[in-house]
Parts: structure tokens; sequence; C-alpha cells
């Protein structure tokens, strides 16, 4: 193989020669902090795609936002700074599609979403491929959680007036709104210094985002609602994927799919055992009335579909999945 054949720009420009053959080197870059789900997930990714390529590809991974927000690494996907970027709820910013999946309660389990990627999975790659990005695989984010420093939040009214950290995204930051919360998207790399200056009163966040932030250290209250879940995907650009091998295209889905189930598993895994951590740190915690915000949501579902094309379909036929 020649190495041109590789080149796309700057991010597959690291090329080492390994006897006769060329070596690609990816770069991943993602926001997660040491030990989170994201830091376990993509080792596992890369892992897989150095087996399966027969050492032809190795995938570099820079987590801790290293490579920027997930904003500023979507915009390097384009500019072929970089070969890959894990985003999850700035999606819905990309196309107004995967704001579905900022709808509350609306992926039941991790079953629910494994037959949602399995039967529904073009829906989102093509919305991705609209806005220039190839998107490789559905990974997790996670089952999302209150902690704040005022009160326990047991219904939607206890969130009245609290300064609470939101991503990017205009439907979280209106469902928000819709419980009386006061919504603030920032970066993750923001938050804990946020917190902990009082900036903001709280966020919302899967379990292992939660700790590997060490958000507990400077919050009292985690308040168990499992509001949102939220996917993590793989996303290359598109001109960059189209330009790539067959082989290591091939390596590359493959173990995207391994690395989403993966991901599946190990975040049930997490998700068992941190909330331990969490309340060893002296942060008292509540279970939800999850009724009363499932209640409260019916409003923000009929914005979804009103506003969004096809949004109403797209709802229902997730739904249905869950039967």
């Amino acid at each position: 193989m020649k190495a041109k054949t590789f080149l796309t720009g700057v991010a597959l420009a690291a090329l080492m020669a390994t006897g006769a053959q060329a070596q690609t080197v990816l770069k991943l870059g993602h926001v997660g902090d040491p030990g989170s789900l994201y830091e376990e997930t993509t080792n596992a990714f890369a892992d897989c795609v150095k087996d399966k390529s027969a050492g032809a590809a190795t995938v570099e991974v820079y987590g801790s936002s290293q490579l920027g927000n997930d904003q500023e690494m979507l915009q390097k996907l384009k500019l072929g700074q970089i070969a890959f970027s894990m985003p999850s709820s700035i999606m819905s910013s990309v196309h107004p599609t995967f704001g579905v999946f900022e709808m509350p309660y609306l992926i039941k389990d991790r079953d629910h979403m494994r037959k949602v990627r399995d039967s529904m999975g073009k829906v989102f790659v093509d919305a991705a491929g609209e806005k220039g990005y190839a998107l490789i695989g559905f990974w997790e984010n996670g089952f999302r959680h209150i902690t704040n420093n005022v009160r326990p939040i047991n219904k939607p009214e206890d969130l009245k007036g609290i300064k609470l950290r939101t991503p990017k995204g205009e439907w979280r930051v209106k469902m928000f709104q819709s419980y009386g919360a006061n919504p603030t998207p920032m970066a993750f790399s923001e938050v804990f210094t946020a917190l902990k200056t009082g900036v903001i009163d709280g966020q919302e966040n899967p379990l292992a985002q939660i700790t590997s932030g060490k958000f507990q250290e400077v919050q009292k209250y985690l308040s168990m609602t499992g509001h949102v879940y939220s996917p993590a995907y793989l996303a290359s650009s598109s001109k960059q994927w189209d330009n790539w091998p067959e082989d290591i295209r091939s390596a590359v889905s493959d173990c995207a799919l391994v690395a989403s189930n993966f991901a599946y598993d190990r975040s049930a895994e997490m998700d068992d055992s941190l909330v331990d951590v969490v309340k060893a740190a002296g942060v008292e915690i509540n279970d939800a009335d999850k009724q009363s915000f499932i209640d409260a949501s019916k409003a923000i579902y009929a914005d979804f579909g009103s506003q969004v094309e096809g949004g109403e379909k797209l709802v229902s036929d997730i739904q249905a999945l869950a039967q």
C-alpha cells in the first residue's frame, strides 16, 4: 500500500514505516476524563482496530478535551485535522433529527437502544451525512441524572430557579426551562470549576461522567432522575471516510460495533457501582418521582413533533421498538 493512499489531510499525515507496509495513525478526540466510559470505550475501539487491521491502522486516543470541546472537534473533523471524535448531545445542534434523543424518557433501557441502533441507525447516519459527517458507530454516554447544591430534586417544580449546566442543544434547554430551571449550556471541561465557584448550581450527566469529572466533590445532592438517555457516536467527516481504503473502513466499522456492545455492557456495570462512589463522597442521594417528570414532558414532545420535520413519526417509531 502506498502511504499517499491514506492522506486526506493533517489527521492522516502521521505515517510510520513498518517493513514493507505503511501504518495509518488515526487521531480520536473526546471530552471524557480518565476513568470515564468514554475512555474505556475508545480504548477498546483502538485495541480492536489494531487487531482487525493487522497493525495497518493505529488509533491514537486523546481524552479530557485535549483536542478541543465537542464543537471544536466537529470542526476539526471537517478540516481533516483529526480522524474521529465522539460527540453526544451536541449532535442535536448539527441536525434536528438527533433532537429526538433529547426527549425525556424516550429510551427505556439499553436493549431498547440496541433495537434503535440496529433498526433505525440509517436514519441518523443519513442525517449526519447531510451535514458532511460520517456516523460510524452508536456508542453510549448514558442515562442522565441531576446533581446540585440547592436541594434534592424529586419533582420538576424542585428545579425552579436552579442554574443548571446543560450541553449545547435547544431541546435540552427547552426541557429544563419547561421544568422551571435556568439551563446554562457549557462545555464539559468547564463544569467542575463552575460548580466549585458557584457560577452554576448543578449539572446533569450519566454517573460515569459525574464520577470521572469528580463532580461529587463539589455537589451536595444527586437525584436519580434518569431523565434522558444520551447516545454517543463515533464520527468522522464524510470526505475523510470516503477516501480511506476499504480495508481500513472495514476494520473501523467492525470495531465500531464491537465498541458499541462493549459500551452498553460496561455502562450497565458502572451504573451498578458508581452510586456508591458518589455516596462515599458524602452526597445525599434520592430517587426522583419519574412519573411527575413524564407528566410534565408532554409539551416538549408536542413541540418536537410539530417543529421538526418527521419528528412525530420518529418518536413513534422509536417508542414502538420498546414494546
